[in-house]
């Protein structure tokens, strides 16, 4: 992981047409209630990371002005983004963003890119994991596939947060891996999708990991593996018998795929670079709380503070993957 200062020079990075500058910190301040966009459904991980940040700036008096959490999930979070868009020069408007950041314009074909905003700041990389009820017999990846191959076509239904985005990219590439053949049913959150698996109503999702922690905590589900290249690194036990490092990775499991999901703020277009400022001083002091690390270990995110050039570097080459795995999924609106 890799921090940029808190001075930073404060280089806020200005997509939207101003050039990135330094500025001295705590130049500017919010005169009204700062809204925090979501793209997604209440419940999902993207809303509950807004209201733990909403949580401890309030307890730590992180901001002379209140926080307000706004859902716009329409359009697969393309409600949201456009929202962003439109509020050029807001300086009150921060939008939490995940990977549909890239996934929703092409599926879509909405006129929205992530460089109509000002990049703030990446906070984590979320997890995915391949969760089953814990009730079913299969306890591997294997067993799993094999039960799925020799079932009728569509009567395994994988449930997943929206269509054309992360959940449903993960579900196309384990059945090119695999051959087995999945029944896609959206819902509006994870948290919904959480709901829909301990009630039997689906037979498996990818959700992150706080999607899915209580149901897993009460014994409800079972991580078959992880999609991503190492073990989760927490190891303090959250079920009676398994911490986030017992899930063992995909590919050891024989399933070598691999995602990541982005959990990043943003501010519209056009913001002048002392507003920038003040966020970027923000989000560093939050991600220094005893209560966001905690958060991070609970909800097994990866911790993942990157501004400026950094930041800017990572959406670059996270935008060409996520284009990449689009088109191969056959998920770009034509």
């Amino acid at each position: 992981m890799r921090n940029t200062s808190k001075a930073l020079g404060v280089a806020a990075l200005c997509l939207g047409g101003a050039v990135a500058m330094s500025i001295p910190a705590q130049a500017w301040d919010p005169t009204h209630p700062i809204e925090i966009i979501v793209p997604a459904g209440t419940g999902g991980g993207a809303d509950q990371m807004a209201r733990v940040m909403q949580g401890i700036i309030t307890k730590h008096n992180l901001s002379k002005q209140s926080v307000v959490v706004i859902n716009q999930s329409g359009g697969a979070g393309g409600e949201g983004f456009l929202a962003a868009k439109n509020a050029k020069g807001d300086g009150h408007k921060l939008i939490i963003t995940l990977s549909n950041l890239f996934t929703t314009p092409l599926a879509t074909g909405i006129p929205f890119n992530w460089k109509d905003l000002t990049p703030v700041a990446m906070m984590a990389l979320d997890e995915f994991v391949l969760w089953v009820n814990a009730d079913k017999p299969y306890k591997s990846v294997k067993e799993y596939v094999d039960a799925i191959k020799a079932a009728p076509d569509n009567t395994f239904k994988m449930g997943g947060t929206g269509s054309k985005r992360e959940d449903q990219i993960l579900t196309v590439f384990m059945e090119k891996k695999t051959g087995a053949k999945f029944l896609y049913l959206p819902y509006k959150s994870g948290g919904e999708a959480a709901t829909q698996l301990v009630g039997n109503h689906t037979q498996a999702n990818v959700n992150n990991p706080s999607e899915n922690l209580e149901v897993w905590r009460a014994g409800q589900v079972r991580a078959l593996c992880v999609f991503s290249k190492e073990r989760i690194a927490y190891k303090t036990k959250v079920t009676d018998k398994q911490s986030w490092n017992d899930i063992p990775t995909c590919k050891e499991q024989g399933l070598d795929v691999q995602y990541q999901m982005l959990r990043a703020f943003f501010l519209p277009g056009k913001v002048p670079a002392d507003q920038a400022a003040f966020y970027v001083d923000l989000l560093k002091k939050i991600s220094q709380t005893a209560e966001y690390k905690d958060y991070l270990e609970k909800q097994a995110l990866k911790p993942t503070f990157l501004t400026g050039k950094d930041m800017l570097k990572f959406l670059e080459e996270d935008d060409k993957l996520n284009a990449s795995l689009m088109h191969e999924a056959g998920f770009v609106a034509k």
